[in-house]
């Protein structure tokens, strides 16, 4: 299986999912955290990749996304978004429903 291929079954395993630095519990970078710390906000569960942890899946997503940073916030496995469309989407409340449409716990 190609590293690309292994992202495009992340992304079809999980309706919900963030790549970033770290983990949820221990973001390894204030982007990570403040993606974390909004997402918390929603009540929604969610899978995540710690790309530190997954060096090609590090260096091959961004071509796949044609998003160059981390984290991002896929929802049905289309991306939303890194940091800062997160935290503005929670704050304006346009990704609730996207979250309840994906399944969120």
């Amino acid at each position: 299986m190609t590293t690309e291929d292994k992202i495009r079954k992340q992304l079809a395993d999980n309706p919900i999912l963030l790549y970033m630095k770290g983990t949820p519990e221990e973001p390894k970078c204030g982007f990570s955290r403040n993606a974390v710390d909004a997402l918390k906000t929603t009540g929604k569960g969610y899978a995540f990749v710690n790309v530190l942890e997954a060096p090609f899946i590090r260096e091959k997503l961004p071509s796949v996304s044609n998003w160059p940073t981390f984290p991002q916030l896929f929802i049905g496995g289309e991306l939303v978004g890194g940091s800062d469309v997160i935290v503005a989407m929670v704050e304006d409340g346009s990704l609730q429903p996207m979250l309840e449409s994906a399944g969120g716990a």
